[in-house]
C-alpha cells in the first residue's frame, strides 16, 4: 500500500489528468468559517425570487445542474481586486431580472488569488443565500506564457484572458453564455439580452461601434505587413467591447476558437502588433463577423482612458447596461470622495459595507460563520 502522502499526490496527478488543463473546481462542503474579514464586509442581498410568470423550476430544492435547459447563463470572473464589482454586477442582474431564479453564473477564478477560489466562493453564497452558482478555477498556467506587456499592467493579468477558454472550462452542456465584465452594472431585464439572435454564421454577438477608428487598436508593423494586415481584406470590421458578448459556445468548441486567439497572441509575441491586452486577439478573430447587438447593452468607457480615467458622460440613447471600461472604477472614486457623475449610478447597486457601518449593524470579523456553499467538481486542494 502506497504510503498517505503519495497516495494524495498520485491523486492529484491522476485529476490533472482526467480534468482539462484549463481549470479545477470544488465540490460542495459546509464550511465551518474561514475566518476571512471580507465574509463580512458585503451586505446580503434581498432574496429576489421568481414571478407567476416564470417557468416552474426543476429539482428546486435538490442540486441545481446548470445542465437545466431553463438556466440563462452568465459567465463572470470572480477575484479579489474586482471583487466589489462583481457582487454588484450580480446584484443588478438579479434585481432587474424577470425571473432571478432561473439565472446561473459561471465564475472564473484565478488558482492563485490572494483570496482562495473557496474563500470567494463562501463569500459569494453568504452575500447571495439562493443563487444558483458555480466557481471554476482558473490554471495561470494556460495562458501566461502567451502575454505581452500592455499600455496599463491591470490589462496584463492572466484572468482577463479567460473568457478565451470559457468553451473549455464550463460543462460542455452548456452550450451558450453571456459573458460580463464586473465593472457593470445592469439596470434591464437580462433575457433581453440572452434572447440575442445570432445568425447561422455567428459566434458571438456584441454591440459594434462602426464610426471607431478601427486602426488604432494596432501597431504600424501591423499595418504595414502584407500579410498579417490581410486578414480583414475580405471583411468590414469594427470595433467591439469584450466585456458584454452573446456567445455560441457549440460554434466556438467546433470552430476551436480558443486557438484561433492563441494563434494571435503567438504573432503579437514575435512581433508586436497591438498594444492593448486581451481585446485585439478577439477583433483580429471576429471583427467583421460580430452580431450587432444594440448600443444600450454596454454604454461603455465610463472608466475613462486607460492612463488618466477621467471623467465621462453617458452616450445619448437608452441604456440597458452601464460599463466602467477603462482606469478609472466606481468604487474606487466613491471611496476617496472623488467620484464622477456617473458612478452615482453605479452606488445604488454597491453592497460592500464600511467600517463604521459594520460596527453600526453589528458585523463582526467574519470568523466562527457557518455558511453552506455550493462548489462543484473536484478539487485541486489535496496537498
Amino acid at each position: 500500500m502506497l504510503p498517505f502522502r503519495l497516495s494524495v499526490v498520485v491523486l492529484f496527478l491522476l485529476v490533472s489528468v482526467l480534468l482539462p488543463p484549463f481549470c479545477l473546481c470544488i465540490r460542495s462542503f459546509r464550511g465551518d468559517g474561514l475566518g476571512l474579514d471580507g465574509l463580512s464586509r458585503f451586505a446580503e442581498a434581498p432574496d429576489y425570487r421568481n414571478g407567476k410568470e416564470c417557468p416552474l423550476m426543476k429539482n428546486k430544492e435538490s442540486y441545481v445542474s446548470s445542465c437545466d435547459a431553463s438556466f440563462i447563463h452568465i459567465a463572470m470572473t470572480l477575484d479579489s481586486e474586482y471583487l466589489r464589482g462583481s457582487m454588484a454586477a450580480v446584484h443588478s442582474v438579479l434585481r432587474h431580472a424577470s425571473c432571478p431564479e432561473h439565472v446561473f453564473f459561471h465564475f472564473v477564478s484565478a488558482e492563485f488569488d490572494p483570496a482562495s477560489p473557496r474563500v470567494l466562493t463562501q463569500l459569494v453564497r453568504s452575500t447571495f443565500p439562493s443563487l444558483n452558482f458555480k466557481v471554476y478555477i482558473f490554471r495561470e498556467d494556460t495562458v501566461i506564457n502567451l502575454i505581452s506587456s500592455s499600455i496599463r499592467q491591470a490589462l496584463e493579468n492572466p484572468l482577463n484572458y479567460a473568457r478565451n477558454y470559457l468553451g473549455d472550462i464550463l460543462d460542455s452542456c452548456v452550450d451558450r453564455v453571456i459573458y460580463l465584465d464586473s465593472d457593470v452594472v445592469v439596470v434591464d431585464d437580462i433575457v433581453k439580452l440572452w434572447e440575442t439572435n445570432l445568425t447561422s454564421t455567428r459566434v458571438i454577438g456584441a454591440p459594434e461601434y462602426c464610426h471607431a477608428n478601427f486602426t488604432k487598436y494596432f501597431t504600424d508593423p501591423f499595418w504595414s505587413d502584407p500579410v498579417l494586415s490581410r486578414v480583414f481584406s475580405t471583411r468590414n470590421p469594427c470595433y467591439f467591447n469584450t466585456g458584454v458578448m452573446v456567445m455560441d459556445l457549440v460554434k466556438w468548441r467546433e470552430g476551436n476558437y480558443r486557438k484561433r486567439i492563441e494563434n494571435w497572441m503567438e504573432v503579437q509575441r514575435q512581433k508586436r502588433i497591438y498594444e492593448l491586452g486581451s481585446l485585439p486577439p478577439f477583433l483580429l478573430v471576429f471583427a467583421g463577423h460580430v452580431e450587432p447587438i444594440h448600443h444600450r447593452w454596454n454604454q461603455h468607457g465610463l472608466g475613462g482612458d486607460n492612463v488618466r480615467g477621467s471623467c465621462r458622460s453617458l452616450h445619448p440613447g437608452p441604456v440597458s447596461l452601464l460599463h466602467w471600461s477603462g482606469k478609472g472604477k466606481p468604487w474606487v472614486r466613491l471611496d476617496v470622495k472623488k467620484p464622477c457623475e456617473v458612478d452615482r449610478l453605479w452606488e445604488p447597486y454597491d453592497l460592500f459595507i464600511h467600517g463604521k457601518d459594520r460596527q453600526r449593524l453589528g458585523f463582526g470579523s467574519g470568523s466562527g460563520s457557518s455558511t453552506t456553499t455550493t462548489l462543484a467538481g473536484y478539487s485541486g486542494y489535496f496537498l
